[in-house]
């Protein structure tokens, strides 16, 4: 199993960006439920600089590492991930899992839903660092986002003196880097969108195939996104006697052999995507 690593994220730092980002994706190719996009974020000045002569060391501060056990959300047992899931978040400066209903991919199209749901997260940890112009930089706790657009996020550190309104001289916004895993991005084309929310620093979004097994900011987004859609989806199953005959506890929405001779027999639910071929 390949461990990912921070060469990407420590490359991108060296390039001035403040704060990096990994996404990816999780849902793209069930037949019911959201489709869920994670981002997990950290801070530049936390990575080890690519000159380890220019290192600058806090005293008493370590260089942050390539959390435990992180790896490709798909090679790891859904136990593992539900293992690491709490050191993950923890690990991030801050994180988000935004998703995009069956209802808007039915509207949409998967891959203009796919880029709501990763502007969703995106939007979440910006405001969640406090990352706004003008004005001092605090920790800012999200509010008004609906069940449906966030799922979850959680804030993890101030954006620091370096950035905004500090002692009434207005320093530079921060620089924010994506890295996003395949070859495509979704993510920009959506930016601005009717759709789309507001986003005060887009990011500069790098792609990267098999950026989960490779970037450790991508394979942790991938973990956190995967273990978040999967409780949903079990929490779906037993939330209406109805949908028991389509065993999303366990293929979690995707085609399996019994969820689609369920929807040959019982019909699709509100929560299937009706746009898709489901039989």
């Amino acid at each position: 199993m390949i461990t990912p690593t921070l060469d990407l994220e420590r490359i991108l730092a060296a390039q001035g960006y403040d704060l990096i980002a990994g996404f990816d994706e999780v849902g793209r190719g069930a037949l019911a439920g959201p489709v869920m996009v994670g981002c997990a974020a950290i801070w530049a000045r936390d990575l080890e600089p690519l000159d380890g002569d220019d290192a600058v060391e806090l005293s008493g501060q370590a260089y942050l590492g390539v959390p435990d056990g992180v790896a490709d959300s798909k090679m790891l047992t859904e136990h593992r991930r539900e293992a690491i899931f709490d050191e993950l978040r923890d690990w991030c400066a801050a994180y988000a899992v935004g998703q995009a209903s069956n209802a808007e991919i039915d509207e949409w199209g998967i891959t203009y839903a796919l880029g709501v749901a990763a502007l969703r997260a995106l939007s979440q940890v910006e405001r969640e660092l406090g990352l706004r112009l003008g004005g001092e930089s605090t920790i800012k706790k999200a509010s008004g986002e609906s069940a449906g657009e966030i799922v979850e996020g959680r804030p993890g550190g101030s954006v620091g003196e370096s950035i905004g309104n500090c002692g009434g001289s207005v320093r530079a916004l921060p620089k924010v880097a994506g890295i996003l895993d395949g070859p495509s991005d979704y993510i920009t084309k959506a930016l601005n969108t009717f759709d789309a929310p507001d986003v005060l620093i887009p990011a500069d979004i790098t792609t990267k195939v098999k950026g989960d097994q490779h970037c450790a900011t991508v394979a942790t987004a991938a973990v956190i996104a995967k273990v978040t859609r999967d409780r949903l989806m079990v929490d779906l199953a037993q939330s209406n006697p109805r949908y028991a005959a389509y065993e999303w506890a366990h293929n979690k929405g995707y085609g399996s052999a019994a969820h689609r001779a369920a929807i040959a027999e019982h019909g699709p639910t509100p929560l299937h995507r009706v746009s898709w071929h489901l039989t």
